[in-house]
């Protein structure tokens, strides 16, 4: 397959990636409420996410408040504000270095090595940054899982996985499966085969040598005649 083309299929996977990284950062969906026990107002519901919770009834009306104070927030939802957002800054600077390295653009003067380790560059950023992505996501999944079995917390303050979660999975998988494909992609698979003449060996030479010499003693005698 076409280097060109493994390599646009690894950077739509990383934009795709991008642009979920930044619609999860900002999805206030991240803790949802859950509707048992005690608590089956249906038509009420609770989202948390990393800069604001929002409280919406009946599908028709929604309020969100920012929160007023980091310490607010829970150290899961508190490590992600922090790990989300760098792994936006990473994730646009993994794209932007693709589209540099990319073997379609004219960047880097041409030169092939130059752009190999360009793009294996990004495609390590890549995969740092869904590894990132997917930390404070799992983090939290393990947290809201863990307090929906524990006997001791109130069924009022139990939580479930929100849609940003779920999101936040399937982005991690695209960056780093993107950064996968572009670090494949700068393997070098052409391979340059050096064509050798092999020495002339001494048997060879012998006959010609006979050869030469018959003819000189042949000339040699003639010319006595």
């Amino acid at each position: 397959m076409d280097k060109g083309a493994v390599q646009i299929a690894g950077l739509v996977l990383g934009c795709i990636g991008l642009i979920g990284t930044c619609a999860v950062t900002g999805m206030p969906q991240w803790r949802v409420t859950a509707f048992i026990e005690n608590n089956i107002v249906v038509f009420e519901a609770l989202w948390e996410g990393l800069w604001m919770n929002c409280f919406r009834q009946a599908n028709i009306r929604m309020q969100c408040k920012i929160y007023d104070s980091l310490l607010a927030l829970t150290p899961d939802l508190q490590a992600g504000r922090a790990l989300m957002c760098i792994a936006v800054v990473l994730s646009f600077l993994s794209f932007m270095i693709a589209i540099i390295g990319m073997k379609c653009t004219n960047c880097a003067e041409d030169n092939e090595k130059t752009k190999r380790i360009i793009v294996l560059i990004s495609g390590i950023c890549f995969i740092l940054s869904g590894i990132i992505v997917l930390i404070p996501v799992s983090w939290t999944a393990n947290h809201i899982i863990r307090d929906f079995y524990n006997p001791l917390v109130n069924a009022a303050q139990k939580r479930e996985l929100g849609d940003a979660i779920y999101m936040g999975w399937a982005t991690a998988l695209c960056l780093v499966a993107g950064g996968i494909i572009l670090c494949c992609s700068c393997s070098s698979t052409e391979r340059k085969y050096k064509y050798s003449i092999p020495p002339k060996s001494a048997a060879s030479n012998a006959p010609r040598e006979v050869v030469a010499r018959k003819t000189s003693s042949l000339y040699s005698k003639s010319q006595y005649v």
